[in-house]
């Protein structure tokens, strides 16, 4: 990982957590619900460095990442799957429960919004069997795995995948090693 990139997760506790795995990242801070207060200064770091949007795999996180992606389009986007980020009681959902190989994982494996005019089509989902079909949801999910793309259901996964640039090939190709 780059230090030339600050990370934007939810709370002071996802931060201590990256801050342990890497003392010299820069992070910010959304602080959850609030984060019209503290928009401005996310949305000024990234007139002047890259933004990774590192956010909790659940509802409030999406939606956070959602607002964030709004105000700020070129941030990369570092996802990790729900279940390795499960409190030790199985009752809370956050970056600060994930294990360190994950986190970092996580953020070698981000994606940046790219450019593209060859964008996939509800049609080409359809032909794929990524949606309308009985398992259409199961595949999703696993091809979400492969490519990092984070939990989704059909309207994200199209927006992901032609927001990053992932073509059908790639998808193709990570149909075929399922």
């Amino acid at each position: 990982m780059k230090y030339n990139e600050v990370v934007v997760v939810e709370g002071m506790h996802d931060l201590e957590r990256l801050k342990k795995i890497y003392p010299s990242l820069d992070v910010l801070i959304t602080n959850g619900s609030e984060i019209d207060k503290y928009l401005p200064t996310i949305i000024e770091a990234s007139k002047k460095r890259e933004i990774i949007l590192f956010l909790d795999p659940d509802y409030p996180g999406e939606r956070i990442r959602k607002i964030l992606q709004s105000h700020i389009p070129n941030a990369k986007n570092a996802f990790l799957k729900k279940d390795l980020a499960i409190s030790k009681n199985k009752r809370k959902v956050g970056i600060e429960h994930a294990k360190e190989n994950d986190i970092i994982e996580a953020l070698e494996r981000c994606l940046s919004v790219v450019e593209n005019n060859d964008l996939i089509t509800i049609k080409d989902l359809y032909n794929l069997g990524l949606i309308g079909e009985e398992n259409s949801s199961k595949l999703r999910d696993e091809i979400c795995q492969k490519l990092n793309l984070g939990h989704t259901n059909a309207k994200t996964f199209l927006n992901r995948i032609n927001m990053f640039g992932i073509t059908v090939e790639q998808i193709e190709n990570a149909l075929n090693k399922l």
